[in-house]
């Protein structure tokens, strides 16, 4: 995949021995690409990602893989709480829920499959560990939002999406959401109804209301069935 090279001074050394295991996608929340591209390579602005990818498909490089960018921010998942030391960070321009939340080009999500199929094979990433910021950080971040098209993602090789809402789950919806890799009280200060809805922006968009449901365990249930069938 060919890149645009757009260098961000916002990055450091990853903890040695951290592995990289986690592809974060974001929006850019910005009501322009060039505005966005611009605050990830401004050093005031002590932010970047490794890529952005604008609407018409473009892609740029910020920040080598290899080095820590800075676009998790205060974040958990699985109990690491440096998410930013063992991720990958994509940035997908769109104005976000600040600035007019719309639904994603499909020159843009074609490049954002290519570039992360790219990513998690290089990477050997999890597809459990495919994750949106909303994931990792549920009391500060909505993207990329539930109008993403996760399914479209996870039908090329990329992430989880449930395929089935048949099974039952055998374990309490909170033990299910910590064990899938969710953060929860009292490891994290989140209420338990928001975490909820980053769990149903990502896997069922149709409804976000922060309250479990019989189709929320449904599909729960079969994530974590899917997790295990790929680890055997």
């Amino acid at each position: 995949m060919e890149f645009i090279p757009a260098p961000s001074p916002n990055f450091d050394d990853r903890p040695t021995g951290t592995p990289i295991d986690i592809l974060l996608l974001h929006y850019t929340g910005m009501p322009t690409g060039a505005a966005a591209v611009a605050r990830l390579c401004d050093p005031d602005a002590k932010v970047s990602a490794h890529y952005t990818v604008d609407e018409d498909g473009t892609v740029f490089a910020h920040v080598p893989e290899e080095r820590r960018a800075w676009h998790a921010g205060v974040s958990w998942w699985g109990g690491e709480r440096n998410v930013n030391a063992r991720s990958i960070g994509i940035e997908i321009v769109n104005p976000g829920h600040e600035f007019g939340y719309r639904s994603f080009p499909d020159m843009q999500i074609e490049a954002v499959i290519g570039l992360s199929q790219e990513v998690v094979q290089r990477r050997k990433i999890p597809a459990a560990r495919v994750l949106g910021h909303s994931d990792v950080a549920p009391a500060r971040k909505l993207d990329p939002g539930e109008l993403f098209p996760w399914g479209e993602l996870a039908l090329a090789g990329v992430g989880l999406w449930p395929q089935t809402r048949k099974h039952r789950l055998n374990i309490p919806f909170e033990a299910g959401l910590r064990a899938f890799g969710y953060g929860l009280p009292p490891d994290v200060n989140v209420p338990v109804s928001t975490v909820i809805e980053a769990f149903q922006r990502h896997f069922r968009p149709a409804r976000i209301d922060g309250r479990c449901d019989a189709e929320c365990e449904a599909i729960l249930a079969a994530l974590l069935q899917e997790i295990d069938i790929r680890a055997n």
